[in-house]
């Protein structure tokens, strides 16, 4: 009898999260055989569960790494990256993020807990009707794909999350450790697509007095008006 690794393989699917639903039209038979199967696999560590109902292939049986942004896709359905962990692998902060944080499309913060890759954390944000997505990428990470927010939705959502208020870009560069260039290199559309996005006014004046700043900068180091 082929093994669940050798089962799953044999789909095409070694890379791929797994949910029982898929787990049961790959192993077919009784329940108490793939019950049988998925225990085994849990056992001899050829399968790992990451949470209750998504499973993925053990290290040994996957063709290759598996990101830490594909297991958050697989962790909450609709979710995407961002802040801090966005941030750093856009590199706009220096330091090493050990906890992949997405926003949800639910209402609740939730938090997994991995032994093969970390944490997860996943937070709900006051977001316009049909902007969940805007500034949001769809990147593609070995054999799976992951929501990842560009660098300013990443940056605002962390505005949006911990109810920061515009102080001036001290706290992004001094606080937040970003790049100035970074800062100069947005442009007036990067800031024009996210405007719609926040239900909160203060997250909205956030997004605006850091705009004008911005401008206002490139302007005065070009001499001349910002395209």
């Amino acid at each position: 009898m082929p093994s669940l690794a050798q089962i799953v393989s044999a789909a095409g699917l070694s890379d791929h999260i797994l949910s029982e639903r898929q787990l049961d039209g790959l192993l077919g038979g009784s329940a108490a055989r793939r019950y049988g199967l998925v225990n085994r696999g849990l056992k001899d560590g050829s399968l790992v569960r990451l949470k209750r109902g998504a499973y993925l292939l053990g290290k040994n049986y996957r063709s290759g790494s598996t990101h830490p942004f594909a297991i958050a896709q697989g962790l909450v359905s609709g979710s995407y990256v961002s802040f801090e962990s966005a941030l750093a692998y856009h590199g706009w902060i220096p330091e090493a993020v050990f906890l992949t944080a997405s926003v949800s499309p639910g209402r609740k913060s939730l938090t997994y807990e991995t032994s093969d890759f970390g944490q997860f954390s996943f937070h709900p944000l006051a977001i316009e009707k049909y902007r969940f997505l805007e500034g949001v990428d769809r990147v593609k990470l070995g054999a799976m794909t992951a929501f990842v927010a560009q660098p300013l939705r990443a940056l605002m959502d962390l505005v949006a999350l911990r109810k920061e208020p515009w102080s001036g870009l001290d706290w992004l560069t001094s606080g937040m450790r970003i790049d100035q260039d970074l800062l100069l290199g947005l442009r007036r559309h990067d800031f024009a697509k996210l405007r719609p996005v926040y239900k909160h006014k203060a997250v909205r004046l956030f997004l605006l007095e850091l705009e004008n700043c911005v401008l206002k900068a490139k302007t005065t180091a070009a001499g001349k008006d910002v395209p």
